[in-house]
C-alpha cells in the first residue's frame, strides 16, 4: 500500500470516530477492542453490526391530547355572594361587685379572681371588661286606689331615681292598675320624666294587675337592643292577672338582656298593719316576689321602710347599673337546644380560695355579686 492510501485510510478512520479499525502497521501489536463510547448522539449506535434507530421526527410524534373544556363555575342568582357561618356558642355575663357597706363598685378584678361555674362545670372565663355605659330603663310604677302611703312612696321613689339620671340615659315611664298605661316613651328629657310623674293625682282603679304589666313590659323590651332595665315600684301585690305567678316567672326566665330592680312601697303601712292575719301574709309573699323577680334577673331588690332611705336605694341602683364587669366565655356545653343553663359567680384568689376584701386599716370588707341566675341558650334556627 503506497504511503498516501494509507494517509488517506488513516484520515478516514478517525473521521468515523473509532466506528471501524484502522489498517494494521506491519510489526505493530494489534489493537485491543474497546468498548464503544456512550454517546448522546441520536445517530443510532456506533457498533456498525446493531440495527441503527433513528429518532422519530417531531412531525411523526403523537398530537397532544386536546386541553379539557373549562369547567363552567356555578352562579348564584343575582350575583348575590354567599357564605357559610358556623356560629360557635359565647356566653356574655354582666357582672357587678359592690361592697355592702357603702355600695361602691369594686374595680381591678382579672379574668383570674372569677370563677364561674354553669350546671355544675366550671367555665374557663377568656375576657373580663369593665364597662360604664348610660341606662335605657323602664319606670314601672303602681298606680291604684289601694292607700295614699302606697301612691306617695311611689312618687318619692319615681323623683329620686329620674334626679339620677344623665344626659346619656334614656327613661320611659309606665304605670299599671288593672291594665298598664305609658304616661311617657324613651326619652332623655327630665323634665318630661318630671311631667309624667306628677300628672299621678287621683286614681280610678283599686286592681293590681302586676303580673300583667310586667309580662307584656318584658315583652316590649325585648324589640330594644342592648341592655335594658326595668326599675318596678310596687307593693308587689297581684290582685286579678290573667297570667299565674309561674308564667311571670318563666317570662322573667327567659328574658333576654333585661334586668328588674324592684322596690316595694308601703313598708310603713305595712309595718302599721304588722298584727298578723291574711292581710300582712299578702304582704310577705308579695315581697318575696319582687325579691325574686331581681335575683333572677342579676337586679337588687329594696324595702325602704322610710323616705330618707330613697336616696341611697337609688345611689346602689345606679352604681351597678353604670359599672359592671362583663364576662366571656365559650360553654362547655355547646348544644343549641334552648335549654336553660344554672350559672353561678364566685370571686377567688390566685390559690383558688374565696376572695377576702379588706380596708386600708385591714379590717374585712363584705362584697355582693350581682348577676343572673342563669341564661337560656339558643335554638337552632336563632
Amino acid at each position: 500500500m503506497k504511503m498516501g492510501q494509507w494517509m488517506r485510510g488513516a484520515a478516514f478512520g478517525f473521521a468515523l470516530a473509532g466506528t471501524a479499525c484502522a489498517q494494521q502497521v506491519p510489526g505493530s501489536r494489534p489493537p485491543q477492542p474497546t468498548k464503544p463510547p456512550t454517546t448522546t448522539d441520536d445517530s443510532g449506535p456506533a457498533d456498525p453490526n446493531d440495527s441503527i434507530v433513528l429518532p422519530k421526527k417531531k412531525d411523526d410524534a403523537e398530537p397532544p391530547p386536546p386541553p379539557a373544556p373549562a369547567e363552567e363555575k356555578p352562579k348564584n342568582p343575582n350575583g348575590d355572594i354567599y357564605s357559610l357561618r358556623v356560629d360557635v356558642p359565647i356566653v356574655n355575663l354582666d357582672v357587678g361587685v359592690l361592697l355592702d357597706k357603702t355600695h361602691q363598685f369594686v374595680p381591678g378584678l382579672k379574668p383570674d379572681n372569677f370563677l364561674v361555674v354553669e350546671d355544675g362545670v366550671e367555665q374557663r372565663v377568656q375576657t373580663v371588661r369593665t364597662t360604664k355605659a348610660p341606662i335605657t330603663a323602664v319606670m314601672l310604677l303602681e298606680f291604684a286606689a289601694n292607700s295614699y302611703w302606697m301612691i306617695n312612696d311611689m312618687q318619692n321613689a319615681s323623683v329620686a331615681f329620674f334626679r339620677t339620671l344623665q344626659p346619656d340615659d334614656y327613661v320611659a315611664v309606665e304605670t299599671f292598675d288593672i291594665r298598664p298605661h305609658i304616661l311617657c316613651d324613651f326619652t332623655n328629657n327630665r323634665d318630661v320624666v318630671a311631667q309624667a310623674i306628677s300628672s299621678l293625682m287621683l286614681p280610678t282603679w283599686r286592681e293590681t294587675n302586676e303580673f300583667d304589666a310586667l309580662y307584656e313590659t318584658i315583652d316590649r323590651l325585648s324589640r330594644v337592643e342592648g341592655q335594658k332595665y326595668i326599675v318596678l315600684i310596687s307593693s308587689g301585690v297581684d290582685t286579678m292577672s290573667k297570667l299565674t305567678l309561674d308564667q311571670i316567672l318563666a317570662k322573667v326566665k327567659s328574658s333576654q338582656n333585661t334586668t328588674i330592680f324592684s322596690i316595694s312601697t308601703g313598708g310603713m303601712l305595712a309595718q302599721m298593719r304588722s298584727g298578723g292575719g291574711p292581710r300582712e301574709l299578702t304582704y310577705l309573699q308579695a315581697d318575696n316576689e319582687m325579691r325574686t323577680f331581681a335575683q333572677m334577673t342579676g337586679g337588687m331588690y329594696f324595702k325602704p321602710v322610710f323616705q330618707g332611705e330613697l336616696p341611697d336605694v337609688f345611689s346602689r341602683i345606679s352604681d351597678s347599673i353604670r359599672n359592671k364587669y362583663v364576662l366571656t366565655y365559650r360553654p362547655t356545653n355547646a348544644k343549641n337546644d334552648g335549654s336553660y343553663r344554672k350559672v353561678k359567680i364566685y370571686l377567688v384568689d390566685n390559690e383558688g380560695k374565696p376572695l377576702k376584701m379588706a380596708d386600708e386599716k385591714g379590717k374585712p370588707l363584705k362584697y355582693s355579686i350581682v348577676a343572673r341566675d342563669g341564661y337560656k341558650a339558643k335554638l337552632p334556627v336563632e
